[in-house]
């Protein structure tokens, strides 16, 4: 049996394999150590004093013993049988990606439709967006091949319980071209340069299996008889037919939403929330996080998680970081023509000179009033509303608001701007403009109390770009917790973050699998 052992180190010393192995040779013994093997099983950062610490778990096995899991036979999908069984899968991110490779592991064939293009044509269409501020709705930073997740960051966290879930879809990405210190880092991720590659090899592997995927295949309708979903409407006007389909179109699939609502199949309003991205330099943020005048190559660009109660009217409401994005850019991520969307994502070195990170306000119930008469969707209304008024801002570009934090929180007009990471361009103003009270003197509130935490944080050493509204899906399309179908609608199969059941990469790969897992049962 394997023996793991904790310790606190140096991080120049856990992150060289000399020098651990050295350290080791001595707290254990060249003897003993020569007499088994060892791998790194956690390793993270302390940086809350001003001693760094790394905290590193190592496991020890016997000098015959086998760890080696051989990754390429994650790639290795059987071939599926020419009459198969088979179930479709609305949407390629994560969730959908992952739902087809189990099905085809079962022996089931999955049949993938994607309302953008593959990852290498999908390029074309966020160049388009950064230079020429031409948003395609199908095939955005939201929709094409891989989902919102494949030009992003590629974060990996969850709070997901079920170790054996998350290894294996850790496993999988690093089969398909991951780094391996995603198996063993406290906060994995890819990166955007490697994540379309990534997909490319996933989508290889299900159509040589014998699975299929259609681009540009925008699904318009369902197939309904009796109460039993049996097909798919597209776009063009073909259809195809399924008792069992999984739904995993993302958060930002408003047209499902809408046409669920029109066919009278419950969708909840659920909660979420709408802020912007603040924008400091990283040597800033490395400064105060890691309390040194110049960050060692052996520490990762530092970051922070921050979240506040705020009181104001009487309403108490979170305001909290989201999806910060260590040496990373600020994209554009509309998904229609007359929307300003903002969204982060970083390379996996992590190496620009910019740090961003969503800082956004809980909406609550009686924010949405005035869109009472949208029922569930009333908070989509209010998300639309917003960032059609901050399209207008900007002259109807792709270009966005920007405003020194210090002026934001005085009430005063920014005149100028910091250089920034966000390509389309940034014009200076007030996110007063467009950001309602309930939403901006909250956020107010919560910027001065993280500049008590971390300094400066909201001088105008750093800058607010809004709007950051997709934090995550408003509607919830309800399921049996059993079976995973829509209560209504046997054979439908809501699922993922445009579903309301994942928050990131890994919680939606992992609802794919379990809604796969319930198809499974079913088929």
């Amino acid at each position: 049996m394997p023996e793991f052992k904790s310790f606190v180190l140096d991080p120049a010393v856990a992150n060289s394999p000399e020098l651990l192995h050295d350290f080791l040779s001595a707290e254990l013994g060249s003897k003993l150590l020569n007499s088994c093997q060892y791998r790194i099983e956690k390793k993270s950062i302390d940086a809350r004093s001003r001693q760094i610490k790394a905290n590193i778990k190592i496991g020890f096995y016997p000098k015959d013993h086998d760890f080696h899991i051989d990754l390429t036979e994650r790639m290795r999908l059987p071939k599926l049988a020419s009459n198969a069984k088979h179930a479709i899968v609305i949407g390629s991110g994560p969730a959908g990606l992952f739902a087809a490779l189990k099905l085809i592991r079962e022996g089931i064939k999955p049949i993938i439709f994607e309302r953008g293009n593959n990852v290498r044509d999908r390029r074309r269409d966020l160049a388009a967006i950064n230079r020429h501020n031409i948003v395609n709705p199908d095939s955005n930073y939201c929709f094409g091949e891989g989902g919102a997740g494949t030009y992003s960051d590629g974060k990996l966290y969850t709070r997901s319980t079920k170790r054996g879930d998350i290894d294996s879809v850790l496993e999988t990405f690093v089969a398909f071209g991951a780094n391996a210190n995603i198996l063993y880092e406290a906060h994995p991720h890819i990166g955007t340069n490697k994540l379309p590659g990534i997909i490319e090899g996933i989508r290889q592997a299900i159509i040589e299996a014998g699975g299929e995927i259609y681009f540009k295949a925008r699904v318009t309708d369902f197939i309904i008889e009796n109460k039993q979903v049996s097909g798919i409407v597209l776009a063009n006007g073909e259809s195809f037919e399924s008792k069992h389909i999984l739904l995993a179109t993302g958060h930002s699939a408003r047209d499902i939403f809408e046409l669920l609502l029109s066919k009278n199949i419950d969708i909840e309003a659920k909660p979420f929330a709408i802020g912007v991205r603040i924008e400091h330099t990283q040597k800033m943020i490395d400064t105060c996080q890691y309390k040194l005048t110049e960050r060692p190559d052996y520490l990762p660009p530092a970051s922070f998680s921050l979240v506040t109660q705020t009181q104001y009217k009487g309403v108490q409401r979170g305001v909290f970081s989201f999806c910060m994005c260590p040496g990373g850019f600020i994209v554009p991520s509309a998904t229609e023509q007359n929307q300003v969307v903002v969204n982060g994502m970083s390379p996996s070195r992590r190496d620009s000179k910019y740090a961003n990170s969503g800082i956004v306000v809980s909406i609550m119930p009686e924010d949405l009033a005035q869109y009472k008469d949208y029922g569930p969707l009333a908070g989509m209304q209010l998300q639309e509303q917003l960032e059609q008024k901050a399209h207008q801002l900007v002259g109807g570009t792709q270009q966005a608001v920007s405003q020194l934090t210090g002026d934001f929180i005085k009430r005063k007009s920014s005149q100028s701007q910091h250089d920034t990471s966000y390509v389309p361009g940034l014009q200076p103003g007030e996110m007063r403009e467009f950001l309602p009270d309930f939403i901006a003197e909250p956020l107010s509130l919560g910027l001065q109390d993280f500049d008590r935490k971390i300094r400066n944080f909201s001088s105008n050493v750093g800058q607010i770009i809004g709007l950051e509204s997709r934090t995550s899906s408003p509607v919830k399309i309800p399921r049996d917790r059993e079976t995973m179908e829509h209560p209504t609608l046997k054979g439908l199969y809501p699922c993922g973050e445009g579903a309301g059941y994942a928050g990131g990469i890994m919680s939606a790969a992992l609802d794919g699998i379990r809604c796969a897992e319930a198809i499974l049962t079913a088929i």
